[in-house]
């Protein structure tokens, strides 16, 4: 099963990447609504992002605020919500609505079921898009424009790991299929020479820089991390890492264990923007960006 999956991703890449030198941008966003007032504002960014009719849309997480609402009504208006996006969508999940939902008195882990239920459990009419079915669905990938894209579970709150013994089984749980994920789409990218780059989507700052986690007993992206560096090593083409999480627009290359990877990081509350990229042949430069502000 998993070689005809491969063949079917890699026709896809094919297919995508005859169509011609001209590379069509997709767009990013992340950390917001987190408020109503903030979800109203939001409504204007999408009409926006509609008229630049991108080939996808990335939402890297955090749909609600720290506390909440986690409620079904404000996960369904935000499934509403997102719909009004022309292009295709994909949701990467944040602590703020499944992890951190604790602080309002709910599950974690029944929020996570109830997000899956909502965003993870359809197709995506995006090239070659495959979901990690077993018990993760939210973890994706498909390609465009001779990159391939790998969505990940991989939140804020250092990972869910360190609160209580039942969120370290599910962020122990979690990871592997993670790292088994990414090993996969490593293998892809390793073998066709249609695939120029790994664009890696995540909602969490990983702390490339190891300040954040200093004052931790555990380190919840420790073994993301060394994925990382082991992928740059062993895959000789670019990496892009993308995430949200901690709310400031970053472009650039932070990781001293593999120092051509690259970074992109977007805005989030209490500003609302998003990024508009486009990957490229340039392996100095595999992703061009354009940051956009104003709502």
């Amino acid at each position: 099963m998993r070689s005809l999956v491969a063949a079917a991703l890699l026709a896809a890449c094919c297919a995508a990447g005859a169509q011609g030198s001209e590379r069509a941008p997709f767009a990013l966003l992340g950390d917001a609504p987190y408020s109503q007032a903030h979800a109203n504002l939001l409504d204007a960014m999408i009409d926006e992002i509609n008229r630049e009719k991108p080939a996808f849309v990335v939402h890297l997480g955090d749909i609600t605020g720290g506390q909440g609402p986690c409620t079904d009504a404000w996960f369904e208006a935000r499934r509403v919500q997102f719909a009004r996006f022309t292009a295709p969508f994909v949701l990467i999940l944040g602590d703020n609505e499944w992890t951190d939902c604790h602080r309002s008195g709910m599950d974690p882990m029944e929020r996570l079921a109830k997000l899956r239920e909502l965003f993870h459990a359809q197709t995506v009419a995006l090239p070659g898009f495959a979901r990690q079915w077993n018990s993760y669905p939210e973890h994706v990938r498909w390609t465009h424009s001779r990159a391939l894209f790998v969505g990940l579970n991989v939140p804020g709150s250092n990972n869910n790991l360190g609160r209580t013994p039942e969120m370290d089984a599910e962020h122990a749980a979690r990871m592997k299929a993670v790292l088994e994920w990414l090993d996969e789409a490593a293998a892809l990218a390793r073998t066709s020479d249609e695939v120029e780059s790994l664009v890696i989507l995540l909602q969490a700052n990983p702390d490339f820089e190891e300040k954040r986690q200093a004052a931790k007993v555990s380190d919840g992206y420790a073994a993301l991390r060394g994925k990382f560096a082991e992928l740059f090593q062993k895959l000789g083409k670019p990496v892009v890492v993308v995430h949200g999480d901690t709310h400031h627009f970053k472009h650039d290359r932070p990781f001293a264990k593999a120092r051509g990877l690259v970074r992109i990081e977007v805005d989030g509350w209490p500003w609302l923007g998003w990024v508009k990229a486009r990957t490229t042949p340039d392996l100095a430069r595999p992703v061009v960006v354009e940051r956009l502000l104003g709502h």
